[in-house]
């Protein structure tokens, strides 16, 4: 009589453990316990059909975890380190809109459930936008987790799309650049306009800058970091792209912000007394002196941002193609050339002359 390959138990049952295809949390593979009560033979078969379940990547594990637990879940484990407003963002998502979720097995997850959702929030595009890009990022990991099949992305995700609705950017007006010379600003305030006007900063980068990130020997300034805030409490955090670039900085601006440096007496450019870095509510206060002052000077302020200023530095330099390159542009804007293509084309389009460059082409 051949040799079993599994052995009973003192209950009957022959019994063993096989890989489900997950990991435990110290990278050791998770196993799971197989029994049969009729044969080896038939435990043999149940493995044997789980090995290849796992290969095909067909095997689910049996939850009953409900999508809006697992959401709160996969944002403490993989979002823990991101910044604070991102996983503000992400909590958001999950609390307000994953709401109607809350109920659902993550194992019924059905494409109507992402609709459902998208529904709710009809009319708020940017917050379709999140809500869409938040729920892809959880179907992901619940794939990986073995809670769903791996070919049903495609299955939820299939024509399912967000109208993406950009805000209209606009540079600055004649008046407005005039203003920004004109204007009777505070020392402090007017920096911090020089700076996004003539060296097309972000806000935050902007902010987060000390006295050791300007050269003003070389006239420019070095952007390796940027400031955010945490309800009113500021921090500091790297920049958009996670590089460090040098962007030139104008002989006019470089000479008031030398002068500028030399009068505060302290490393950091832009604080609130008593704090290292200035606060929301004083940036606020900042913002709507300077807007005040460049409204006196004859500036038309509506709409007009911080960013509006970073806008007008890259579509001035887009006008000075092809004496500066698009791939120059983006690295001085901390940003990709698709983005800077994407945005700027219609300037990159206004100085093309396609009959004079095929003229010169084919002279002969």
């Amino acid at each position: 009589m051949a040799n079993t390959k599994y052995t009973q138990d003192k209950y009957g049952y022959f019994q063993t453990k096989v890989w489900d295809g997950t990991y435990n949390e110290n990278g050791t593979k998770h196993r799971i316990t197989l029994r049969s009560k009729k044969s080896s033979r038939d435990l043999e078969r149940k493995a044997n059909a789980m090995a290849e379940a796992v290969r095909n990547r067909s095997y689910i594990r049996q939850s009953d975890i409900c999508v809006q637990e697992y959401a709160r879940r996969w944002l403490g484990v993989y979002k823990t380190c991101r910044e604070g407003n991102t996983r503000a963002m992400y909590q958001n998502i999950i609390e307000r809109h994953l709401i109607s979720l809350a109920t659902v097995k993550v194992t019924d997850l059905m494409r109507i459930h992402v609709m459902l959702v998208l529904n709710e929030a009809h009319g708020k595009n940017r917050t379709q936008e999140q809500i869409l890009m938040t729920m892809k990022q959880i179907v992901k990991s619940a794939i990986s987790d073995k809670l769903l099949a791996a070919g049903i992305f495609d299955e939820i995700f299939s024509g399912v799309t967000v109208k993406k609705i950009r805000s209209e950017k606009r540079p600055l007006t004649d008046c407005e650049k005039k203003a920004v010379f004109l204007a009777d600003l505070q020392p402090a305030h007017k920096a911090f306009l020089y700076l996004i006007y003539g060296c097309g900063l972000r806000r935050g980068e902007a902010l987060a800058l000390s006295r050791f990130d300007l050269n003003f020997r070389t006239h420019t300034v070095t952007v390796n970091k940027s400031l955010a805030f945490s309800g009113n409490d500021p921090y500091i955090k790297g920049t958009k792209n996670g590089k460090e670039r040098t962007v030139p900085i104008p002989s006019r601006i470089c000479r008031y912000l030398e002068n500028y440096c030399q009068d505060i007496g302290r490393p950091q450019l832009f604080t609130t007394k008593g704090k290292p870095y200035i606060t929301k509510s004083s940036y606020n206060k900042m913002w709507a002196a300077i807007l005040s002052a460049l409204k006196a000077a004859g500036a038309d302020t509506d709409g007009l941002t911080a960013h509006v200023f970073r806008h007008n530095y890259c579509t001035n330099l887009c006008y000075q193609i092809p004496m500066i390159s698009i791939k120059h542009i983006a690295a001085l804007m901390g940003d990709t050339e698709k983005m800077v293509i994407e945005v700027y084309n219609h300037i990159i389009l206004e100085k093309e002359d396609t009959v004079s460059a095929i003229e010169k082409a084919l002279e002969m």
